[in-house]
């Protein structure tokens, strides 16, 4: 008789799970921040909530409704002066996941069965004043491939902010982890250390491999992280956050390809139908959507054209990628499908863990890491005014004001021509930017832009290709082109003695940068002076 009623009980559950099409709840002002929605706690009108493909607004009681399926993760888009609740590893929580069935069996652990759903799947926020100035931190790749590494990240990049006063909320660009997703936790507990709200996004090496569609390959990030597709506002910005992975690759069932699905892009259209012209759109995802590599585009072209052309009526934009372990600032125009006479800009930001914490290791026994491009490992910040921005870009272990590394000879011979030079790499510099240099006080001249590779990168590698001892640490990835360093001529008809060299840029938004550094002229030792 139990075995009956237990089965009776079980079909019915099964029953009740798969006529569950829609979700129903509230999106609530929590007045005594407990959590749960009290009679006292009055509904929230016109707040965006999407099941990750359609938004929908709350009625004037703050009700919404959404279709579901049986693999959803339901999400309030916070609106401007509110704030979710974050628990305590500083992870916003503001998604109910839904997947009546769980994950499927991965080799990493993905969501438990969920069950059916509640009555009421209601959501928290609470009134807070957000100032229109404010600013955001940002972390490129942690990617750690061992517990060593999350070790390195949390020293040598994490406790430099930890506790950090003045910004409102931090996001990593993907790639958390290098492919062992078992130290997604260790990584959490490491960034919570920074004490603010923490978002993420999902990059190649943070995807369950052992899936034969994309739209699976983000289960065990979703049960450490929630949507892998989401959007919240802060002021007069909307930030979008979204996995741009497609695996396996749609051309030949390998390896993985930048783009979107149509589900994706279906949701970031859905989502702007709410949001005013007039508000800064930051899109954020793991790949850059820059022009093609050598060998293959990285990105699949006909969703950046329908990306461009949802983002059209919008003036005010700005995307945001990792991926390269270089840095970069593009400028989309509508030679490249961009939809408006002002350019998109596109910044694809520098690595917390650098050249994948390789290199030497410096006096904390942390790998110095320096980029392929010869950007010094570091992170980022985003300076909000309104629907504007600046960024800037803080070099580990030294001055925020670090912004240029200039090389130059250290002895030239007295008015011996040389093909030396004076290069100038700045660290956010674009083609667009303008570098002077001048000596000993002298005339500002113009520095040339070039596409080379950066001198003092390939002066760390030819330390270890020429070393004669084994030298600490690992030795670093080969080089990439900087693209942001500048030449000049080296003067020789100087006296004999030190000079100062000064080297100026003046970036995109019309601030300028001063860096010095200094070589030596002297008479060969035959000369007899």
């Amino acid at each position: 008789m139990k075995r009956i009623l237990l089965t009776a009980m079980v079909l019915m559950m099964a029953g009740k799970m798969q006529a569950q099409t829609t979700v129903k709840g509230f999106v609530y002002n929590d007045l005594n921040k407990n959590g749960k929605h009290d009679k006292k706690d009055p509904g929230i009108d016109k707040v965006a909530v999407t099941n990750g493909v359609q938004v929908v607004l709350t009625d004037k009681n703050g009700q919404y409704t959404l279709p579901v399926g049986n693999d959803n993760i339901i999400a309030v888009i916070k609106p401007s002066g509110y704030k979710t609740a974050v628990n305590a590893e500083q992870l916003p929580q503001f998604y109910y996941i839904h997947k009546p069935g769980g994950s499927p069996v991965l080799k990493f652990k993905g969501v438990a069965p969920t069950g059916p759903l509640p009555a009421s799947v209601d959501f928290p926020l609470t009134p807070v004043k957000e100032a229109e100035n404010f600013k955001m931190l940002v972390f490129g790749d942690p990617q750690p491939v061992t517990l060593k590494d999350v070790e390195h990240f949390y020293r040598g990049v994490v406790s430099e902010v930890k506790g950090i006063k003045g910004i409102e909320f931090g996001l990593s660009m993907g790639d958390l982890v290098n492919n062992n997703l078992d130290l997604f936790k260790p990584y959490i507990q490491a960034v919570k250390e920074v004490g603010i709200p923490w978002y993420n996004l999902m990059g190649n090496h943070d995807m369950d491999f052992d899936v034969k569609e994309d739209s699976l390959s983000d289960e065990t990030y979703e049960a450490h992280f929630g949507p892998a597709n989401y959007a919240f506002n802060y002021a007069k910005v909307h930030f979008i956050i979204l996995d741009d992975i497609l695996y396996p690759d749609p051309n030949d069932g390998k390896g993985y390809w930048g783009g979107f699905r149509k589900d994706q892009l279906d949701f970031v259209e859905n989502d702007l139908k709410h949001v005013p012209e007039d508000h800064l759109i930051v899109l954020a995802f793991h790949i850059p959507i820059s022009e093609p590599k050598e060998g293959g585009d990285p990105f699949r072209d006909a969703d950046r054209d329908r990306l461009f052309n949802i983002l059209a009526r919008f003036p005010h934009t700005l995307s945001l990628s990792a991926h390269t372990h270089a840095q970069k600032q593009d400028f989309f125009t509508k030679q490249e499908g961009w939809k408006q006479d002002k350019p998109h800009h596109h910044y694809n930001v520098g690595t917390t863990s650098g050249n994948w914490y390789s290199g030497e290791l410096n006096e904390k026994g942390i790998p110095v890491s320096t980029m392929s491009d010869g950007t010094p490992k570091g992170y980022a910040f985003i300076n909000f005014n309104k629907n504007a921005y600046t960024l800037d870009y803080k070099v580990v272990d030294m001055p925020a004001d670090y912004q240029i590394a200039i090389t130059a000879p250290k002895l030239l011979e007295h008015k011996k021509k040389t093909t030396a030079a004076i290069y100038a790499n700045f660290f956010m510099g674009s083609p667009t930017d303008t570098l002077m240099c001048r000596v000993d006080g002298g005339k500002w001249i113009v520095m040339e832009y070039v596409l080379q590779n950066d001198p003092i990168f390939m002066d760390l590698l030819h330390k270890w290709d020429h070393a004669e001892v084994l030298l600490s640490g690992r030795r670093p990835g080969n080089p990439s082109l900087n693209r942001h360093l500048w030449k000049a001529p080296v003067q020789v008809n100087l006296p004999v003695g030190e000079h100062i060299i000064e080297v100026k840029a003046t970036d995109i938004s019309g601030r300028t940068f001063t860096q010095k550094s200094s070589y030596k002229i002297a008479m060969p030792a035959d000369s007899g002076k």
